[in-house]
Order: structure tokens, then sequence, then C-alpha cells
């Protein structure tokens, strides 16, 4: 556990020491701040269901961004050789970059909350759904950020790890969108393999364990597939 907290903080800070952080959660807050807010007294509701709706399609890109540099930056430089000799073992590496990763978007979904609090303030607004959006937005970044630290293992280069891991987000988020190219007897299958649908439905206050048990196994796939790829390098 020791070790695991210790990678988790070094990884975390590293974010802040350089000006990633800063970027991409400034570029975050812009994009959702921008067509959120952009829409939203056309509708003349106080809801945030137009947020948590754009969110899964932002992230695909966000995420990877945020976990790109995690492997493949230790890969190009040859650090990770360095790490493998101290007293860690994979397991420790993987769940506390993971971890990272999941806190860096926690940390880009804190300055939102502003978003709820001054729409309750001109409306009545429904807490259950924001809440509950949280929670499937820190699922979905949960998720996000394992198949990005997947991309990551897989390539010594940042942006050929930031492109992969993207290409997998993207089609994830797209997929339910896309049933009418797929033959009807694997329509089910497909459209419970897309996260968008899984999303949406945490996000209207609906707690599903479906849906919790397929982003769990999205998570699980993409960080075994990281350690398969790491395993191969050692």
């Amino acid at each position: 556990m020791r070790q695991f907290t210790h990678i988790l903080k070094k990884e975390f800070k590293d974010y802040f020491v350089s000006p990633i952080a800063y970027i991409v959660i400034s570029i975050f807050l812009i994009v959702t701040g921008w067509f959120f807010f952009s829409t939203f007294f056309l509708y003349n509701q106080a809801s945030m269901r137009n947020f948590f709706s754009l969110l899964p399609l932002v992230f695909s890109f966000v995420i990877p961004a945020v976990t790109m540099r995690l492997f493949s930056e230790e890969l190009h430089v040859g650090s990770y050789e360095i790490l493998l000799t101290l007293p860690v073992t994979f397991s420790d590496i993987i769940i506390g970059k993971f971890a990272a990763g999941v806190a860096m978007t926690a940390a880009m979904l804190l300055p939102t909350i502003a978003y709820p609090v001054c729409i309750s303030l001109i409306g009545d607004l429904d807490w259950g759904p924001v809440i509950g959006g949280y929670v499937g937005a820190l699922l979905l970044g949960g998720t996000f950020s394992a198949i990005g630290l997947f991309a990551s293992s897989a390539t010594h280069n940042q942006i050929i790890a930031f492109i992969f891991g993207a290409a997998i987000c993207f089609t994830l988020t797209l997929l339910d969108k896309m049933l009418f190219f797929f033959p009807e007897a694997i329509l089910n299958i497909i459209q419970y393999l897309g996260a968008d649908s899984h999303f949406q439905n945490i996000s209207r206050g609906i707690i599903d364990s479906r849906d919790i048990l397929y982003f769990i196994s999205v998570m699980f796939v993409g960080l075994y597939a990281t350690y398969l790829s790491l395993m191969k390098k050692e």
C-alpha cells in the first residue's frame, strides 16, 4: 500500500509540476462551459442534462491527453527500467498510475461544481441527477483512464498514445449511436458495449447494476491489457 500511495502522489504531483494539468483543465472548462452556457438559457430549464450529455465526447479526447505520458514518457527516456529495480510490483505501478489519472479527472470536474450551484440560485435544480451525473463522470473517467493507460504502455511516443487512446474512447462513446451499421443479431451486444448509454443512465439518477458492471469490466480489461503490455517489455 505504501508503494501504491507513493506512485499515486508522485504521478499526481507531476501533473501540476508541468503545464499539462493547467492546459488540460483550462481546455476542459472552456469547452464544457461554452457549450453548456451557450444553450442553457435557450431551454429555460434548471438542469445539468446538457452538460452531462456532452461529457463523454469531451472525455474521449481529454482523458487520453491526461494519461498519454504515464508510461510512454518513462519508456521513451528509459526511466521505466529504473522503476522496475525499485521494490514495487507491476500491480503497484499500474494501479498507482491509474489512480493518478482518476484523481486528475476528479480535479478537472471539481471546478464544474460551480455550474449546478449557480443554476440552483436561479431555478429549482433537482440534485439527484446532478449527483448521479458526477458519480457516472468518475466511473467514465476511470474507464477512459484505464484505456488511456493501456495506450500509453503500448508505445514510446506520447502523441501516438494519445491518438490510440482517443480512438478507442471515441469509438466506445459513439458505438451505441451507430447501430444501423451492424446486423440485427448482434445489436444488443453492440449497444451494451457503448459507453455513452451507460453513462447517461447514471446521469439521470438511475443506478443500474448493469451500468456499474460495464464500467468496472472495461476498467479491468484496460488494466489487465496494460499488465500484459508491460510484461512483454520486461
